[in-house]
């Protein structure tokens, strides 16, 4: 990584954050740091990719809350992909890497056990969650005349054909194991799609999506918003659902540091997370949504219009095949409905989904898994000192999917036996 992946120059940021941090002192919340001392640390390097969840970590740079919290030296620099954010947390800041960044929420742990690693783990601690909702499963014209939506069983005879003709239907996602390519394994599966024999799914990074699909390189696609929206706005394709109807107000992406960095770094962590919280609740504001994407689709953060960003954050949909939405509650969440308390119940699916594909052994210890990097006691603090509630308990309770399947996070094996398409290992 070099210094052209900074957000701004060393001096522009240290001289902004100090005169932010001289003006915020006095707006600090009660208990904030106030009984003992602030962070042991006063920087950090956290990583993002382009995509609109990462917005409460450039807000929190932007609008000068990791220097309220005692951190004026953070640091929110752009990868090129999953893999890179895999790639710079292995290095850490010591290797001109990164400590902590916007991820997919199963990505620390599998960090954790090494299984995205080649086998050597690399501890992580995930903080905070950072959305609900805000992602999409694209797909090409060609398919509006088979009415795959919601429903992918339309795809299944085509797919077969290519299959048959030896030119396989590619689905495109982010990173093996990480959400979107749960998404839309789950998709596929519903309908009748086996993702394991029936299309090849790729790695795309988020920003080649659309291009991709423009190339002819692929036939479908899942990633977050702004890229399902950019694809429509170009008649490229069009919009087969969202992932909120797949799964209301389901979890996406985390922040996450390195265990090794929280472990030496405390309170430097709960000052993050508050940061990204305080963040987090001004994002979720409808009336700052058109502040926020002037900001956050910026060259040096989404590089998009505004318009391919704004309106799926509004609940405004136009999914490029006739349907629309407008004022619906399919938009992304930053805070309401406890949009950003880690749920250890939501990891817990996260994995067990990952066992279903193969990607973990079924002899997982999935809790265990998840008690060592779900770190909620990390969040329940950071909300303490900011006076704001937290969930009674580590479980959101019994979810719901739009295909009738329920996963009881008390009883994950009743959930996986029930599906009838799985790659187990």
């Amino acid at each position: 990584m070099t210094s052209k992946t900074f957000t701004l120059n060393r001096r522009q940021a240290l001289t902004a954050a100090a005169a932010t941090l001289a003006a915020a002192r006095t707006l600090m919340p009660s208990g904030a740091f106030a009984a003992g001392p602030g962070p042991e640390i006063a920087k950090a390097r956290l990583g993002f990719i382009a995509l609109t969840d990462s917005s409460p970590l450039i807000i929190a740079k932007e609008r000068g809350l990791f220097a309220k919290y005692g951190m004026p030296d953070v640091e929110v620099l752009k990868q090129p992909s999953w893999a890179g954010v895999r790639d710079n947390l292995v290095l850490g800041s010591g290797g001109g890497g990164i400590d902590g960044s916007h991820i997919l929420t199963p990505m620390p742990y599998l960090l954790t056990t090494g299984q995205a690693t080649g086998g050597r783990p690399l501890p992580m601690n995930i903080l905070a969650r950072l959305n609900l909702n805000g992602q999409g499963i694209s797909v090409g014209n060609d398919l509006k005349a088979v009415k795959v939506g919601l429903n992918s069983a339309g795809a299944r005879a085509k797919f077969a054909q290519l299959k048959a003709a030896g030119n396989i239907a590619k689905v495109a996602m982010t990173f093996r194991g990480g959400t979107h390519d749960l998404w839309v394994r789950y998709w596929l599966a519903a309908g009748g799609i086996n993702p394991e024999t029936d299309v090849s799914t790729i790695v795309i990074p988020p920003p080649q999506m659309v291009a991709n699909m423009k190339a002819g390189t692929q036939d479908a696609f899942c990633v977050g918003e702004p890229w399902n929206g950019q694809l429509v706005n170009q008649k490229v394709g069009y919009t087969a659902c969202l992932t909120s109807e797949i799964w209301m107000d389901h979890p996406e992406k985390a922040l996450a540091m390195r265990a090794d960095w929280v472990a030496k770094y405390p309170r430097a962590a709960q000052a993050i997370t508050m940061a990204v919280m305080e963040a987090q609740m001004w994002c979720d504001q409808m009336a700052n949504r058109p502040a926020m994407c002037s900001i956050v689709s910026g060259r040096q953060y989404i590089n998009v219009p505004i318009g391919d960003i704004l309106p799926r954050l509004q609940g405004t949909v136009d999914y490029g095949d006739g349907r629309s939405l407008k004022g619906s509650g399919h938009y992304m969440k930053f805070w309401a409905g406890n949009a950003s308390f880690p749920f250890k119940s939501h990891d817990l699916w996260f994995l067990t989904e990952d066992v279903r594909w193969g990607v973990l052994p079924q002899a997982t210890n999935k809790m265990a898994l998840v008690n060592q990097v779900n770190r909620s006691d990390v969040w329940r603090a950071a909300a303490k000192a900011l006076g704001k509630p937290a969930p009674a308990g580590d479980s959101r309770g019994v979810e719901k999917f739009f295909d009738g399947k329920v996963f009881d996070p008390a009883n994950p094996a009743a959930y996986l036996a029930s599906q009838p398409i799985k790659k187990l290992v």
